[in-house]
């Protein structure tokens, strides 16, 4: 198994793509050990010392390493833990539920909108970056939403609400104000 590497915009996150199916649908992100107990994948990673965030997506996986690590030291140790993982035939997810865009009847016409616009055109780019992004709520013109992966926590996370979502869904969409991240 040939597994390559990306360096993302979060200095301490590194795509690790191994060529093959990571998840079937969706993603997951963990932030510690003790919310990986669903996954065995992720739960073999935090056994590494110096990973403190592990996201699973389609066909790559985003490592976050605590700050004052160097990558040279820890890399190897997580290549070898993924192909350990692939080697044993378990799956990523102990249990893969469908994962959805949480689409509800409820959804105003903008809130569709939105959601639309995060899927289409924010979720693909943010991928290639190692992460993920959810809509969390729009109120009063303002939309929430939830970084993930090598976005959480990422230095440029901000720029990019700001800069990049924010701009775009004010010009498709009036009634949005600002865009604003998830508190954690």
């Amino acid at each position: 198994m040939f597994i390559q590497t990306e360096d993302t915009p979060n200095p301490d996150t590194l795509k690790f793509m191994p060529g093959d199916i990571v998840l079937k649908t969706g993603s997951v992100d963990y932030s510690s050990k003790e919310s990986s107990s669903n996954s065995p994948l992720a739960s073999r990673l935090f056994e590494i010392d110096g990973v403190s965030r592990v996201f699973l997506s389609s066909d790559f996986i985003s490592v976050t390493k605590e700050t004052h690590l160097e990558w040279n030291n820890l890399k190897p140790s997580i290549l070898t833990g993924i192909m350990e993982h692939y080697s044993s035939g378990l799956p990523a997810l102990n249990i893969e539920k469908e994962i959805t865009i949480n689409e509800s009847a409820e959804d105003t016409e903008i809130v569709k909108q939105i959601k639309d616009l995060l899927e289409t055109r924010v979720r693909p780019a943010v991928a290639m970056d190692g992460g993920d992004i959810s809509f969390c709520s729009f109120q009063e013109g303002i939309v929430t939403l939830q970084m993930k992966g090598a976005c959480a926590g990422c230095p440029s996370s901000t720029a990019t609400l700001k800069m990049g979502i924010e701009n775009m869904l004010r010009h498709y969409i009036p009634e949005v104000t600002e865009v604003k991240a998830a508190e954690l």
